[in-house]
Formats: structure tokens, C-alpha cells, sequence
């Protein structure tokens, strides 16, 4: 995750840089470093350093990660002619490297060539059945071309192998929540959050699923864990507070005023009064219509 010092930094270079201030090479080694998109950016910085023999190079043997990331924003930009020139370089270079087969098949399914691309990336698998970039590739073509069922199979064979992949995971589960498979995707985030047991986002998600499921355990569970997002991000995620509310007056409902010691009116108390506090500070225009909803979910005593 890029740290606001570290956005601010890239967003100083970004400007000094577009402003005709130098500094395009220091520019492009931080958007690699933060792994962040600024495709566009890229291709212009990096074309004009290759465009200039002298100042090409300066760089030494990072001409050629230069050339990769160059060729990397022109296919993400659709500048197919750029890239193709790019890989053209880099094959002459590094003509048996399965890294620069990479981005042949990256340009292949930029044209469209899924038959190719395919092709392309089972050889690259046959060579090295590990390669997480090309298993990533063909998942990402496969949702590129609307084969969702394919997308999922392919996700799911491929977090067989790498379990610790979070954002794998997190893309499996986004794509059960798309489908309403709301089952399959309370699996997804129970894994995020058995390996990544501090992230709010991942206890907020398995919420707002259990809560979609409905049953008493499932809303008493998707509390718990409302909760538990409250407490990591010190009690500041309105979309948890609204949770344990939401929660807890369904479980109310579904037990038609049976255990009401269980019901958890207290703590549905203090996240309304959160709430309220919160607006108040923050949108005190909209403290009104707060109100009213959070009248509608009161449990009755």
C-alpha cells in the first residue's frame, strides 16, 4: 500500500516532471518502486528518455527495464506500435528470456489474439509451472473476454498452489459478491482474514456478505465482526456503525423479542450515538435524516 509521504513524493516528481523540471527518470524508478499505475505518464516520460540516444545510454543496463516498462504503459495505453517496437528491442537482446514472452502475450491479447495469447502463455507454463504472472495473465484474459466461469476455475486452480496470494483471493471474492455467490465469497474472506488478521477492509467485507445471507447466526456473526472493524479502525467506519445497527435490529425481528439480553441493544446504543457524534462533526446537514433512520432500527426495551 503507497504511504501518503510516498504519494505526495510521486505527485511532487509527477508535477516537476510535466512542468519541464527534469527529474523523468527518478519519476519513473518511484512508479515502479509503489507498483502504481500512471500508464499514461509513462509512456510519454519514458518514450522521450529512448527517444534520446545519449540520455538512453546514461542509464546503463536499466535501458532495458526502461524498455519493459515503456512497453508495459504503451499496450495498457493501446499504443500497440510503441509496444511492439519496445518488445522488438528487448527480444534482440534477450532473445530466449521467458520475460520478455511475458509481454509478447500481454500484445497478443492487446490485439485481441486471445488464440495466440493462449498458446503464448501454456508454452511459458510448460517451461515453468510457477510463473504467478502468467497464471495471472490468463486469468485476466479470461475475464477480459467474459468467461467468468473460466476466470473462476482458473483463480481457484491457481490458489491451490499459491495460497498466500491476498489479492488472488480478494479477486475470487469479488467476483462470487458480482455473482451473487455470496457463499463461496464468506470463504474467500475467511481466508484474507485468518492471514491478515489487522485489515479492517477484510473484516467489514465478511460483514456486509454474512449480513446479505441473513439467518440469525450469520447477522450475530457479520456483528462480531462489524464490531471488530470498529475497534481496528478506533471506531471511525460509519459503514461498520451502520452495521452493528442494521444487525441488530434484524436479529430483533427474527427472534420476535425472545433473548433480548442477547440481542446486543447496548452496543447497537453506543454505535448510534458514534454515529451521531460523527455527523454532527462531519455532515451536520444530513444529522436529520441520520436521526430518523436510526429511530427506524431501534430495539424496543
Amino acid at each position: 500500500m503507497v504511504t501518503k509521504t510516498e504519494e505526495a513524493q510521486l505527485s511532487r516528481l509527477e508535477s516537476q516532471v510535466d512542468n519541464g523540471g527534469g527529474g523523468a527518470w527518478d519519476f519513473l524508478c518511484l512508479v515502479r518502486k509503489l507498483k502504481v499505475r500512471r500508464s499514461d505518464k509513462v509512456l510519454k516520460h519514458g518514450l522521450s528518455l529512448l527517444k534520446d540516444p545519449r540520455k538512453r545510454s546514461a542509464l546503463g543496463p536499466d535501458e532495458w527495464t526502461l524498455y519493459e516498462q515503456v512497453a508495459i504503459a504503451a499496450i495498457d495505453c493501446h499504443s500497440l506500435e510503441v509496444a511492439k517496437d519496445c518488445i522488438k528491442a528487448l527480444q534482440k537482446r534477450f532473445p530466449e528470456s521467458k520475460r520478455v514472452g511475458r509481454l509478447e502475450g500481454m500484445l497478443l491479447e492487446a490485439k485481441g489474439s486471445w488464440s495466440e495469447a493462449e498458446k503464448a502463455y501454456s508454452s511459458l507454463l510448460e517451461e515453468n509451472p510457477f510463473d504467478q504472472v502468467v497464471h495471472k495473465r490468463k486469468i485476466a484474459m479470461a475475464k477480459a473476454q467474459g468467461n467468468i466461469t473460466v476466470a473462476i476455475e482458473l483463480l481457484n486452480k491457481y490458489l491451490e498452489t499459491f495460497m498466500a496470494d491476498h489479492d488472488a483471493w480478494r479477486e475470487l471474492a469479488e467476483i462470487y459478491v458480482s455473482l451473487q455467490m455470496y457463499k463461496q465469497a464468506a470463504f474467500c474472506y475467511e481466508e484474507l482474514i485468518l492471514s491478515q488478521p489487522t485489515n479492517p477492509l477484510y473484516h467489514l467485507t465478511y460483514a456486509d456478505v454474512l449480513y446479505t445471507i441473513g439467518g440469525q447466526e450469520n447477522l450475530q456473526t457479520a456483528k462480531k465482526y462489524y464490531a471488530s472493524t470498529i475497534q481496528l479502525t478506533g471506531g471511525k467506519n460509519r459503514r461498520a456503525l451502520f452495521g452493528v445497527c442494521l444487525c441488530t435490529s434484524a436479529i430483533s425481528q427474527l427472534s420476535k423479542g425472545r433473548n433480548k439480553e442477547d440481542n446486543g441493544t447496548e452496543l447497537q446504543s453506543l454505535a448510534a450515538t458514534a454515529l451521531e457524534k460523527d455527523y454532527k462533526q462531519r455532515a451536520p446537514d444530513k444529522l436529520q435524516l441520520l436521526t430518523s433512520a436510526l429511530k427506524s432500527l431501534r430495539v424496543s426495551s
